[in-house]
Formats: structure tokens, C-alpha cells, sequence
């Protein structure tokens, strides 16, 4: 794919409205408040910034570095604490930081930032040190720093709120960060005593990059080509291909070679394998770009042909909050790199085309490539052997001109009103064979979402809220090991250790079997929801079925309902596969049992009665009633097909608050219906919405309710917490 070819379907994605996504985005089908869920925590009192996880699952610990610490806690349970090492700024340090223009008390602090293994005995530690970036080894066996004070310049960032990455691989420190104090010379290195390389100091190589992940992928010792290990770089950074008023983003992958030594003359202590392409992201029927690189995790399994790179990602213009995930096969990007078509600097006038296709002659040994059998038997034993023509052609073509596409040329997930931070994958088989790639997706409130893929369809199977004050998720980890499957979350303010599902909260067959968790399977021996990774016994008898039907459940299983306090997301719609949970029973037999069913304020006549033409607008609907209370939305007297979602909240005595919203933009006026059906009886309420042209009169109005409703949205857990409390002092026939 040519990167100059699409302008115009470029800047029309830079442009699109995105009022049309959530009809595709799926909604969790139960959401898990942080006091339900009872998560094992780690925290220290004055320490924060637990943004470095290293586990050694030999060992079960998790190595965690923090500002101006760095501890070991046990990673079956990150309460127990093992060991720890402290690593402050002296306040000469500080006072000389803080006469640069930096915070005292913040930036001039040392932050971990490379958290790596050296060898079994030793952790190669590098901190900001207040703008002084300084490495270290850590020994494990005494727990404390060797002060060797390495200088940390291009292995670890200066500033705090700087970007980067590493990976250690055989002994050798690769790492994309800033060589500057002011961030301006951005490098991917490698640090070694015998031969130390850089990137070449030039906008083509590197253009304001935001370093994102780093990891190497071994050559196959069965490889025909006889290759070398390559070390994988994933950043974000401004386009050098085209050229606007503002800056545009794109998402890279870029690849080097382990076995680089550099240039004779050209090039010399300088990368002659580095080599980069463009990650594409993006739904081509809706003109959608996901062209910002949040965080990339490889999964790597035995089941695997080859690796897979899982990418999260937002558009640049991401006023809404709107993430994607792609996944992308090793051998296509290795595809680009080894065959594809290179780019080249071109002068166009009147054209935001600053790159173009390179369709001249490609010297050979071919320029980036890494020493293989091929090469070795045309006498390049090394890249000191290369010619300086093909040193000079990566050295002015380190673009490439095809992209990596991902697999089925399309996202996993696409999810609206969320910013997606992180994400680790794991595969683990379902009882009927099938083996599932279970995605775990960090958001910058704190939640972690857990989805899968079923057909065609994304199935976001729970949300988690792993942080009581929403803050971002700053890292992940998965720990795989068999029987005990972890995954591990970073913020601010501690570390977060969550099970993979939670099996057990799901109380009857029909509520297990629907959550469609492969981890989970009904047990009528036991009568509970067990996890499959912890079950050593045989599978015969478990109740598990991925497409949701509860029918194999035994008949004498009650319907499922959920604890007082819990929470559901479904979605509303006929034929929607994505509401697969049946009606919830209230506790009641008859029909004078069950609670009266109520649509509350504010109705929708209370809400936005004008809208600009082609502007998005939301109305809310809200009731209570008995557990099987549902909403019916209609525009202009037709039902809606596309999905609305509800989220419903189980109150005591068998009751339930619904409150469900819709999102919508219309070129002409309409008549909107939200009706309220239960088994007690219905209630309608409805309200004509009329397009206008008018700039400024009724805008201010709209945007503070629209503001207002997404609030109470986005703060569910207070809301409910005021209903618990009306709930408690009201008798239910008052409502």
C-alpha cells in the first residue's frame, strides 16, 4: 500500500464525525465496582509513580520500580512484600535541577524507568535522577544498589513525562529514549562495551517519537535463511510523508538486527539494519484512523505458528474518548521490511506530499537487511563488510513504503467513550477445543476490560474497576503459569493484582455459562462456576458453551441475578447478540409480588428539544421496577435496529434501576419514544427533537446537559450509591 496514494481518504478520516462509531462498540456485560471484587493491592506509603513491572515467574516475584524505589513482592499475593531497595536524589542534585526551570518536588525526583534483568543474580535498574539519568545493578541476594552510577544518557529518559522503551537481550541494553536534556534527540541504541550503536541523528530516522515498546524476536534455529535475532522498536511519531499545518501522527514499527556491528565508513557506530514501516489501524468502510501507538504486547505460544503483535490505539484527534486494537502477524511486517518497496524524499510542489515511492535500482547485499546464509555466502560476514552503496541507500531510505496491515485488514475491538492505555493477551482453551486470544485492556479511568472474539462479533465479557480514584493504568503484566494466571496493573498510586475471571461470582449455570468466559465452566457437582485453569480434575460433566446457550443448565438452576449493587451493561436491539443474559427473576412468585415499574425523571420531554444539523445529541432514559424491566427505543414510530445500551443495577428485594442512553444525529426533525416494559406493565415517554440552525442559541444549553448526562454515566458508582440510600429509606410503594 502506497502512503502517498490516499490524501484524500486520509484527511477525510482526520475530519470524520465520530457520532456513527457507537453503534459497533460493544458494552462489558457486567461491570465489577472496586469494592466487589476484593483485589490484592500494593502499595507504600510516600512512594508513587509504580510504573515498572518485571516478573520472574521462576522465582514468583514480581519486581516492581517506583519513584525513588524499587521492591520485590510475592507474586502470588503483591501484599507480601519481600524485599526493598531505595534509590533518592541527593539535594545538591535537586537544587541544581531546580535552578534549570524543574520542580523540586516532583521532577527533580529519580523515576525507574528500566526495570530489566541481568543474568539470575542482578536487575540493571535506570532512573531520571533528577534530569541526570543514572543506571545501576541491583543484587538480588543482598537487595541493594552496587553503585556503579553508570551514565544513563540514551538508556533512560531525562525527564519523567518523557517517552521510552528497553529490552534486554544476551547482556546488552536496546532502548528508545531521548539523548538530551530537552528531549529534543530522540535515539534507539544499543548499549555495549564492544560495540555501542545509534541511530543516525536525521527527521528521516526518528521524527519527534513517542517510544512506546521494544522487544526481540528469536530466529527459528530451523531456519532456512539462517538469519539473525531481530529487536522490534514500536513508537508513534510525526509523518515525514506528509506535511500539514498541524502535525500528523503515524504509528510505527521499526526493526533492527542483533548482529549489527555498523558501518566500515558509512555509518559507523550507527545502525545499517534499521529499517521502519507504518502500522496501520483503521476501519476503510467508516473512514476511521487509529494513527496514535498507545501499547503493543507480543503473544508469543507454543500453539502459535509465529508471534503476534497485539497494538491499542486512538485517533489524534480523540475529543471523545475512542480505542482500537489490531493485531498484526510477525511474518507481514517481516514481509515489508525483507521485500517491501522503500520510500524516498521528493520535492512536490503544491502538494502535501513530502515522500514518495522509490522505483530505481536496490543495491545489493539489499539495504537493511540482516546478515543471513545468503549473504555470508556472497562473502558479508558482517555488516563491516557491506558496501558503502547499500549503507548509503538505508542510510537516506530508512522509510518503507508498504505497510503492516493487520490480520483480516481490520481491528479487534473497536470500543467508544473509552481510552485504552494497555493491554497483555492471553490464549487459553474452551472445553470444546477451541482456543481463544482473551484480550485484557487497560483504561485511562482505572477499569480493565476483558474481551474476546466470537464469530464475527467482539464480546467484552467484564469490566473491572481495578483503582478506587479512576486513574490511568500506566502498565500491565500477564503471569501464565499454569494454574495460577495473574494479570498485574500499575498507577500512580500502587500495583493491582487481579485473577484472570472470576468464576466464582457467577452464582447459578445460566449466569456462567452467559458471561461466555473461556476461562469458566459450570460445575453441578460442586454447583459453582469453576475456573478451568485451576480445575485439575477431568472436564466431563462442566457446563461451558461460548455461543451462550444456558439450555444445558439443569432445570432446577434458578435464573440468574445479581447481588444488590452489581452491575450489568447489555445491549438493546432486536436480534442482538450481544444481550445474551435472560431476564432476571424478583424474588417474588405472583404478579402483586412484584414492584411497580416507574420511569423517572428526567423524561425525555425534559431533554434536548433542538440540535444542529449533522451534531450528535444523547437522551437518557431511566426506570425502576421488577429485575426484568427492559427499555423499547422507537424513532419516528419504527423500533431501533442499531444498538442502544442499558445498564442495569440489581437493588434488594428483587428490584432494579435501568438507565439506558442514546446516541444519535439527525438531518431533519424527529419524534423520539423510550418505553419501559416489565412484567408489572409498561411506561412510555417521548419528545419531538427539532434540527436548527442557530448557532449560539440553544448550543450552551445542550453541551451543559450533555456534559451533565455523560457524568452520570461515567460516575456510575456514586450514582448508585444515592440510589442505595433512597432505595433503604423509601418504602418500594412509594415509587
Amino acid at each position: 500500500m502506497r502512503m502517498y496514494a490516499p490524501i484524500g481518504g486520509l484527511l477525510a478520516a482526520l475530519a470524520v464525525l465520530f457520532g456513527t462509531v457507537v453503534a459497533f462498540a460493544p458494552m462489558p456485560r457486567i461491570t465489577w465496582e472496586h469494592r466487589e471484587v476484593q483485589l490484592v493491592q500494593f502499595h507504600q506509603p510516600g512512594i508513587f509513580n509504580y510504573s515498572a513491572l518485571l516478573l520472574s515467574e521462576d522465582e514468583d516475584t514480581l519486581y516492581v520500580g517506583a519513584r525513588e524505589a524499587v521492591f520485590a513482592v510475592n507474586a502470588l499475593d503483591i501484599s507480601q512484600k519481600q524485599h526493598e531497595a531505595y534509590w533518592k536524589v541527593s539535594e545538591d542534585k535537586k537544587a541544581k535541577c531546580a535552578e534549570k526551570g524543574k520542580s523540586k518536588q516532583t521532577e527533580c525526583l529519580n523515576y525507574i524507568r528500566v526495570l530489566q534483568p541481568l543474568g539470575t543474580t542482578a536487575l540493571y535498574v535506570c532512573g531520571t535522577n533528577a534530569f541526570q539519568p543514572t543506571c545501576d545493578h541491583l543484587n538480588l541476594t543482598s537487595f541493594q544498589f552496587l553503585a556503579k552510577n553508570e551514565d544513563g544518557k540514551g538508556r533512560c529518559p531525562f525527564d519523567p513525562a518523557q517517552s521510552y522503551t528497553s529490552v534486554m537481550v544476551d547482556g546488552e541494553l536496546y532502548s528508545g529514549t531521548s539523548y538530551n536534556f530537552l528531549g529534543s534527540e530522540p535515539i534507539i541504541s544499543r548499549n555495549s562495551s564492544h560495540s555501542p550503536l545509534r541511530t543516525e541523528y536525521a527527521i528521516p530516522w526518528l521524527n519527534e517519537p513517542i517510544f512506546v515498546h521494544a522487544d526481540v524476536i528469536r530466529e527459528s534455529p530451523d531456519s532456512a535463511e539462517g538469519g539473525d535475532d531481530k529487536v522490534y522498536f514500536f513508537f508513534t511519531e510525526v509523518s515525514v510523508e506528509y506535511e500539514f499545518v498541524f502535525k500528523l501522527m503515524i504509528p510505527r514499527i521499526a526493526r533492527v538486527c542483533k548482529g549489527d556491528q555498523g558501518g566500515l565508513r558509512t555509518l559507523q557506530k550507527k545502525w545499517t539494519s534499521f529499517l521502519k514501516a507504518r502500522l496501520i489501524c483503521s476501519r476503510p468502510d467508516s473512514n476511521l484512523v487509529f494513527n496514535v501507538l498507545r501499547d503493543i504486547f507480543v503473544l508469543r505460544s507454543p500453539g502459535l505458528k509465529e508471534p503476534v503483535f497485539y497494538g491499542v490505539f486512538t485517533p489524534q484527534l480523540n475529543n471523545i474518548g475512542l480505542s482500537a486494537v489490531c493485531a498484526y502477524n510477525l511474518s507481514t511486517a517481516e514481509a515489508v521490511f525483507s521485500r517491501g518497496k522503500y520510500m524516498q524524499s521528493a520535492t512536490v510542489e503544491q502538494s502535501h506530499t513530502k515522500w514518495v515511492r522509490y522505483n530505481g535500482a536496490v543495491p545489493t547485499p539489499r539495504p537493511g537487511a540482516c546478515i543471513n546464509r545468503e549473504a555470508r555466502a556472497a562473502n558479508f560476514s558482517s555488516s563491516l563488510n557491506l558496501p558503502d552503496k547499500t549503507l548509503q541507500f538505508v542510510k537516506d531510505h530508512p522509510l518503507m513504503d508498504d505497510s503492516v496491515t493487520p490480520i483480516d485488514n481490520r481491528p479487534r475491538l473497536i470500543k467508544s467513550d473509552v481510552s485504552y492505555t494497555q493491554i497483555v493477551v492471553d490464549r487459553t482453551q474452551a472445553l470444546d477445543g477451541t482456543v481463544y486470544e482473551v484480550m485484557f485492556v487497560g483504561t485511562d479511568r482505572g477499569a480493565l476490560h476483558k474481551a474476546i472474539s466470537l464469530e464475527n462479533d467482539v464480546h467484552i465479557i467484564e469490566e473491572t474497576q481495578l483503582f478506587r480514584d479512576l486513574e490511568p493504568v500506566q502498565t500491565l503484566l500477564l503471569s501464565s503459569k499454569k494454574g495460577r494466571k495473574f494479570v498485574y496493573a500499575g498507577s500512580n498510586s500502587g500495583v493491582v493484582q487481579a485473577p484472570v475471571a472470576f468464576c466464582g461470582k457467577h452464582s447459578t449455570c445460566e449466569d456462567c455459562v452467559l458471561a461466555r468466559d473461556p476461562y469458566c465452566a459450570w460445575s453441578p457437582a460442586t454447583v459453582a462456576c469453576v475456573a478451568l485453569y485451576q480445575t485439575d480434575g477431568p472436564s466431563r460433566g462442566l457446563i461451558q458453551e461460548m455461543s451462550g446457550d444456558a439450555s444445558a443448565c439443569p432445570a432446577s438452576s434458578p435464573m440468574p441475578f445479581p447481588p444488590p449493587g452489581s452491575s450489568s451493561l447489555s445491549c438493546l436491539g432486536p436480534d442482538s447478540s450481544s444481550s445474551p443474559r435472560r431476564p432476571w427473576l424478583a424474588s417474588g412468585s405472583g404478579p402483586d409480588s412484584l414492584p411497580r415499574v416507574t420511569l423517572l425523571p428526567p423524561f425525555l420531554s425534559d431533554q434536548v428539544q433542538h440540535v444542529h444539523a449533522l451534531g450528535t445529541f444523547h437522551l437518557f432514559c431511566q426506570a425502576t421496577g421488577p429485575a426484568d424491566v427492559r427499555f423499547v427505543w422507537e424513532k419516528n414510530g419504527r423500533e431501533l435496529e442499531t444498538c442502544v445500551p442499558a445498564q442495569t443495577h440489581a437493588l434488594p428485594g428483587g428490584r432494579a434501576h435501568t438507565l439506558s442512553w442514546l446516541r444519535d444525529a439527525i438531518h431533519e426533525s424527529a419524534e423520539y419514544r423510550c418505553s419501559v416494559l416489565s412484567s408489572a406493565g409498561s411506561q412510555t415517554s417521548h419528545v419531538r427533537v427539532t434540527v436548527t440552525r442557530s448557532e449560539a442559541m440553544h448550543q450552551e444549553k445542550w453541551t451543559r446537559e450533555l456534559a451533565a448526562w455523560r457524568a452520570v454515566v461515567g460516575e456510575h458508582d456514586h450514582t448508585m450509591k444515592s440510589w442505595r440510600k433512597a432505595w433503604e429509606s423509601c418504602n418500594k410503594d412509594n415509587f
